[in-house]
């Protein structure tokens, strides 16, 4: 089982109660939120995409409303898969 490196004190609406349920997954060890900035365009629900390779696993962007979240994965799964079981958390 993983972990949810909690440092900010804001998070986009809904997003840490997905990220533990992600870390709860076998094949993820660390999940940490961070940067939270302004975007163009709006996004109603909550949509995670996995964004760039880092070392040892993935940077993934959260949007919400006009606001996006960097959040950093690290873990042994392919991007593919991520993405995948995100789609299925974030329902």
């Amino acid at each position: 089982m993983g972990r949810v490196v909690i440092t900010h004190s804001t998070y986009l609406e809904g997003l840490i109660p997905l990220l533990k349920a992600l870390a709860r997954e076998g094949g993820i060890n660390t999940v940490t939120p961070a940067v939270i900035s302004r975007v163009r365009g709006r996004s109603e629900s909550l949509r995670l995409r996995v964004s760039t390779p880092i070392t040892g696993g993935f940077k993934v962007v959260a949007r919400r409303g006009a606001s996006a979240q960097e959040v950093f994965v690290v873990t042994d799964w392919d991007r593919q898969r991520l993405q995948e079981r995100l789609d299925h958390l974030a329902g």
